[in-house]
């Protein structure tokens, strides 16, 4: 798909890239093939800041949950960026970053959401009554479910577009048979 090219854009296309740079410090390929459709665009960034300001979920869980969905995925792109993030930005050790593609994590609370993750997409949304129980002992809210089941979410909307519209990859490159 056609990326918008940041220098020439226009418009509301213009704003939203001046916001991504304000907010990540770059413009991502990924937010270039969004601008296609400004809207799109714009709800992404607004559902993103949204839940990272009035989340209650840490950015490195955030961060365990887009690799896990991304590798589960197999979205290149990405897992190349949530693993940048995910070690650089949100201070996960390189085998957190590892073990969190699988689902897996050291600390229980982690492991909680990261269980519920995996089962949301892996079985699309249908999540048991017995997994509901682990996490909610593990002592996840039923807010803290939906915020979950939201990231779940947005990262398989961003896996998905990343894939059809086969954007380049403009991080460190890492592989979902890695």
């Amino acid at each position: 798909m056609h990326i918008v090219d940041p220098e020439i854009a226009t418009g509301e296309a213009a704003q939203l890239f001046t916001a991504t740079h304000r907010a990540l410090g770059v413009v991502p390929n990924l937010a270039k093939v969004m601008a296609n459709n400004p809207a799109v665009l714009k709800g992404y960034l607004g559902v993103v800041g949204i839940l990272g300001a009035e989340g209650t979920l840490s950015a490195d869980l955030l961060e365990r949950i887009a690799l896990l969905v991304a590798q589960e995925n197999k979205s290149d792109y990405c897992l190349s960026v949530h693993s940048f993030r995910g070690t650089k930005v949100a201070g996960l050790t390189v085998v957190e970053a590892d073990r969190a593609r699988r689902g897996e994590a050291g600390d229980p609370w982690a492991a909680a959401v990261l269980g519920l993750a995996s089962a949301v997409v892996r079985d699309r949304g249908a999540v048991s009554d017995d997994q509901l129980a682990m996490v909610r002992h593990a002592g996840l809210s039923d807010g803290q479910i939906v915020e979950v089941i939201a990231h779940v979410a947005l990262n398989v909307f961003t896996n998905y577009l990343a894939k059809a519209a086969r954007v380049d990859i403009d991080w460190p490159l890492v592989r979902h048979t890695d």
